[in-house]
């Protein structure tokens, strides 16, 4: 499973409750799309998983900002993911910034309101929201699979061939919305 968090917001800990924390835990692979503020939160994050990919956000210290780029590509059961906190200009930034990338999907923070966009033609836009800070957003991360999996929970998969699949999703485990990641291959 890949879980997405971003905008920890935090001084001395991953701000981690409920089932974020338990799919962060059991998780093959975390992003965090920035703004953990300090480096005792990233470390916290590193200390609870063995893959993490993370970026810095504008909130972050310089300890932070240090440690980690503003923006990274990686792959997660064949699809590539862009990461960044946030492009000036919006969705339509963000979606360039993935295909400049050759990214599937990108994952992005800042804004805290947890937001899953599929354009007809582009990669797929996810922004898991906040685990801990919702600034009048519900508290939120996403949860994502491979199509096809056997790990995919019941009642997740939606006809998706190949990509990812998943959910956005509260601490308290309630599914806040559905993620789809097409891919061409």
């Amino acid at each position: 499973m890949l879980v997405v968090c971003s905008d920890t917001h935090g001084t001395d800990d991953a701000r981690l409750t409920g089932r974020t924390r338990e799919a962060v835990d059991a998780a093959d692979l975390v992003i965090h799309a920035g703004d953990f503020t300090t480096a005792t939160v990233l470390d916290a994050f590193r200390e609870r998983t063995e893959r993490l990919v993370a970026v810095h956000g504008n909130a972050d210290t310089a300890a932070v900002r240090d440690r980690l780029p503003s923006a990274t590509t990686t792959t997660y059961a064949g699809v590539r993911i862009a990461v960044t906190h946030t492009e000036r200009g919006g969705a339509t930034a963000l979606s360039l910034f993935g295909r400049q990338r050759g990214a599937a999907l990108v994952v992005s923070g800042h804004t805290h309101r947890p937001t899953v966009d599929t354009p007809a033609n582009g990669p797929t836009l996810l922004n898991p929201g906040s685990h801990a800070d919702p600034r009048g957003h519900r508290l939120a991360h996403a949860e994502l699979w491979p199509s096809g999996s056997d790990a995919v929970p019941d009642g997740i998969g939606d006809g998706v061939e190949t990509g990812l699949i998943g959910v956005l999703r509260s601490p308290e485990s309630e599914v806040l919305g559905r993620v789809r990641v097409p891919t061409d291959e």
